[in-house]
């Protein structure tokens, strides 16, 4: 695995690790894994919808910047009445990113704090689709990049998914060029190949971080 820095040199405290990697391209496989061999795993994907649940600062935001009509009638976000309206309009989803992006920040800064006060030496792992696109400012000791060729990210798609070759190939191309996250890598993990290859590749990742045998 190609890398740029030494996740040994890292011998006390807190190791945050950036998770990242193009749609279908096995990150939820590696942050499984890790997590299987004792890290502590954190999904953006799952803070953004926590942030936005009945009563949060971040819902009342939503309700006041696009109305009622994005607020079902038992008062949970109305995902696709939000997206109708976010998706064909830049600056709507850039005041939609305004809302949430602070709010997962300050959430995913939370469990960062409350996974040292556990352990003084955990390792965490950060799950980010977009750490590039979002520019995520979280300090990482580690970026670890999950990286598959694009034909095999849509063709997983459309297996996996029962996506449409076309809707497919505009999601993938919708996000960060491989180019872009590659730049950023510090660890590539290459999940072209069999899912034991990939989970191999994160046992060594893991055993480098000081995770203990699964």
């Amino acid at each position: 695995m190609p890398r740029r820095s030494d996740p040994q040199r890292y011998s006390g405290g807190v190791k945050l690790v950036g998770l990242t990697g193009g749609i279908a391209s096995g990150k939820s496989t590696v942050a499984r894994r890790l997590e299987h061999r004792g890290a502590v795993h954190i999904d953006a994907d799952l803070l953004a919808r926590e942030v936005v649940e009945p009563g949060t600062p971040a819902l009342d935001a939503i309700r006041v910047r696009f109305g009622d009509g994005v607020i079902t009638p038992d008062g949970q976000l109305d995902r696709p009445a939000l997206g109708a309206i976010v998706f064909s309009d830049a600056d709507a989803l850039s005041d939609l990113n305004g809302i949430v992006h602070p709010a997962v920040r300050q959430r995913t800064a939370e469990l960062i704090v409350q996974a040292g006060e556990r352990d003084a030496d955990a390792v965490v792992v950060y799950n980010v689709p977009l750490l590039i696109e979002a520019q995520v400012p979280h300090p990482f000791d580690l970026i670890v990049v999950t990286h598959a060729p694009r034909d095999v990210r849509v063709d997983r798609l459309m297996r996996l998914r029962a996506s449409t070759e076309e809707d497919a190939r505009r999601r993938v191309d919708a996000q960060a060029s491989d180019e872009e996250r590659l730049a950023r890598a510090d660890v590539v993990i290459d999940t072209a190949g069999s899912l034991d290859d990939t989970v191999r590749q994160a046992d060594v990742l893991a055993t480098e971080l000081g995770l203990p045998e699964a």
